[in-house]
């Protein structure tokens, strides 16, 4: 991390990317970072923007269904450098058609729902 990189605690992002200050520790032991976090020389985490980055990818892919398991391999594909794209592509293909599969079940969920607030509003304007 250059001198000149804004270093930020382990409490400024757990604030940026809403994980909690144990979860950013979880992340870490799970090697779900793209790089090894750096210390201070009081010994404590400091991250760049770089690592900011990195962790909202991961809480996106997260927050989407991927599995840990399935973060981590895609971080151990980056931190080994070109040369692995077409199993990055073929990771993140299968992930989207799981999180495409999910919007259609939603969907159909939302439907539904739809379907039962259109009932419940006609019966209460009919008798309103």
């Amino acid at each position: 991390m250059s001198d000149i990189e804004r270093r930020l605690s382990i409490g400024d992002v757990a604030a940026r990317t809403g994980l909690s200050v144990h979860a950013l520790r979880f992340y870490e032991r799970e090697g779900l970072l793209a790089g090894p976090v750096e210390r201070d020389p009081a010994g404590r985490r400091v991250y760049g923007e770089d690592d900011l980055g990195w962790l909202t990818v991961c809480v996106i892919l997260r927050g989407s269904g991927m599995p840990l398991p399935q973060i981590r391999r895609y971080t151990e594909l980056v931190r080994a450098g070109e040369g692995n794209e077409p199993q990055r592509l073929d990771l993140l293909r299968e992930h989207r058609q799981r999180v495409l599969e999910q919007i259609d079940q939603l969907t159909k969920c939302l439907d539904l729902i739809n379907y039962k607030v259109a009932v419940y509003e006609d019966i209460l304007d009919a008798t309103g």
